[in-house]
């Protein structure tokens, strides 16, 4: 029975850490808000996601509750999703579906996470920083911080001729000049 099961869940494992990167690349979340999504958080039909937690991934399991507040006030927000990520999000769930009709008791409904392993705990630190290492070295590219996703799509909202005011709130930095300071310099190319 163990074996059957691992074998049907071995294959979702990559698509989950696909879908956490594209989704940090997509979003510009950081990676501890998109840990600590509750599918709550995402609503479907109006296509947004509620940012209003974020796991402290050094100690996660040091509380009852897995996320606390966010980095600062403005970073809760709402964020407008692309039909793509929409399209991701269905997928990803009935994916998740699966992995519940199949562990059962064995799941963490409880924890009610987005981004989790294929029994609904939550993703380590350590487990996402290889595997994103390891898409890296397949694609033939230079060691990267996952934080790398965030900066990629601060530069394709610039380069898509966003204003930094948009892209300070969609970042959910605490004001317009630590924006500044940090994707000024970047060009139009």
């Amino acid at each position: 029975m163990r074996l059957s099961i691992n074998n049907r869940i071995l294959s979702k494992r990559v698509a989950v850490y696909w879908f956490f990167f594209k989704f940090l690349i997509e979003t510009g979340m950081r990676k501890g808000e998109a840990a600590a999504l509750k599918w709550s958080d995402i609503e479907l039909k109006n296509k947004t996601v509620v940012v209003k937690k974020t796991l402290d991934f050094d100690f996660p399991e040091a509380h009852e509750e897995l996320s606390g507040d966010t980095k600062n006030d403005n970073s809760e927000r709402i964020l407008q999703l692309s039909n793509t990520i929409i399209a991701d999000f269905r997928h990803h769930m009935n994916v998740i579906d699966q992995n519940k009709l199949i562990l059962n008791e064995m799941y963490r409904h409880d924890l009610n996470l987005v981004m989790c392993r294929t029994d609904g705990r939550l993703i380590p630190k350590s487990t996402l920083f290889n595997a994103f290492s390891r898409i890296l070295k397949r694609a033939k590219l230079p060691s990267l911080p996952i934080h790398s996703l965030r900066h990629t799509h601060t530069v394709l909202l610039l380069e898509a001729g966003a204003t930094m005011k948009y892209i300070q709130e969609r970042l959910g930095h605490g004001g317009i000049q630590i924006t500044a300071d940090v994707y000024a310099h970047i060009s139009k190319k």
